[in-house]
C-alpha cells in the first residue's frame, strides 16, 4: 500500500568522541527533567502501538511515511524557538557536554553554530524527502537500496535537533507553553525509532535520563520489539566531539 507523504542528495557526517583533557565540569541542573514539566503532554495516547508496523503496510513506506513526519514536526518544533538559537546565543552545536560537527560532501569537519546546523539538516533532508528517487511516492516505483541506511542518518540528525532544543532552548519552550508538544514528539520519535532500530543506542545516551522519563509511562520496554535497550550509562562530563 503506498502511503500519501508530504513533500540525489546524500547526508554526510560522522561521530567521533573523545576527551578534551580537561577536568570534567559539574553538570548542570537540568530544567525538563524537573517533574512537574516532564508530565505534560498534549495526548496520553499509547505511542508504542502508534508506531509498531500496520500488517498491510510495506516496512519501507511505513519509515518513509514516519520519517517525513517527524522531519516536518521537528523543524516547526525547532522554528518556534529559533529566533532564540543564534550565533551568538549558540556558538556550537552542543547538547549537554558534546559538541556535534558537521561533515561536508568531501568528508570535510566543518565547526559551526547550531543554527547552521540546524539549517544543514533540515537543508539535507528536505531535499531527500523530496527526491521521487529516494522517497518514491508514486505506485510501482522501488525504494533503493540504501533506503534505510539514510533513514537511519536522517534519524540521527533529527535527534540532535531535539536534543539541543531540550538542552539549549527548553526555558524558552516553557514560556511559550510548547513543553507539553515536545515531550509529546520526543517521545514518539523515541518509540518508533528503537522500535525499528533506526539509531545507536549509543548516540542517543547523552538523553537517557529523559528517555527515561518520558517512555516509561508511554508503553515503553526495554525488552520490547524495538531493543530499547536503556543502556543508561549517562552522559560523559566531558566535553566530546560528534
Amino acid at each position: 500500500m503506498r502511503l500519501r507523504r508530504n513533500g540525489s542528495y546524500t547526508l554526510n557526517g560522522k561521530s567521533k568522541g573523545k576527551p578534551n583533557g580537561k577536568k570534567p565540569a559539574p553538570e548542570e541542573k537540568k530544567l525538563y527533567l524537573e517533574p512537574e514539566y516532564t508530565k505534560s503532554r498534549i495526548t496520553d495516547f499509547e505511542f508504542k502501538e502508534l508506531v509498531m508496523l500496520p500488517r498491510e503496510i510495506d516496512l519501507n513506506e511505513w519509515l518513509a511515511s514516519n520519517t517525513t513526519t517527524f522531519f516536518h514536526h521537528i523543524n516547526l518544533q525547532y522554528s518556534t524557538i529559533s529566533e532564540f538559537c543564534t550565533g551568538e546565543s549558540c556558538q556550537t552545536m552542543a547538547v549537554c557536554n558534546t559538541q556535534y560537527y558537521w561533515y561536508d560532501e568531501r568528508g570535510k569537519k566543518i565547526k559551526c553554530t547550531a543554527p547552521q546546523y540546524v539549517d544543514f539538516v533540515m537543508s539535507s533532508v528536505q531535499k531527500l524527502v523530496t527526491d521521487e528517487d529516494v522517497f518514491p511516492t508514486k505506485y510501482g516505483k522501488e525504494f533503493p537500496n540504501s533506503f534505510e541506511s539514510l533513514v537511519k542518518k536522517i534519524c540521527k540528525y533529527l535527534f540532535h535537533v531535539l536534543a539541543h532544543i531540550y538542552s539549549s532552548h527548553f526555558k524558552e519552550t516553557l514560556a511559550l507553553e510548547l513543553h507539553g508538544h515536545l515531550n509529546t514528539l520526543y517521545t514518539h520519535f523515541i518509540l518508533f525509532i528503537r522500535e525499528f532500530n533506526l539509531v545507536d543506542p549509543k548516540e542517543t545516551t547523552i538523553m537517557d535520563d529523559l528517555t527515561e522519563v518520558l517512555c516509561s509511562s508511554s508503553g515503553s520496554s526495554s525488552n520490547g520489539n524495538g531493543n530499547g535497550s536503556s543502556n543508561s550509562t549517562g552522559a560523559q562530563n566531558h566535553v566530546k566531539e560528534r
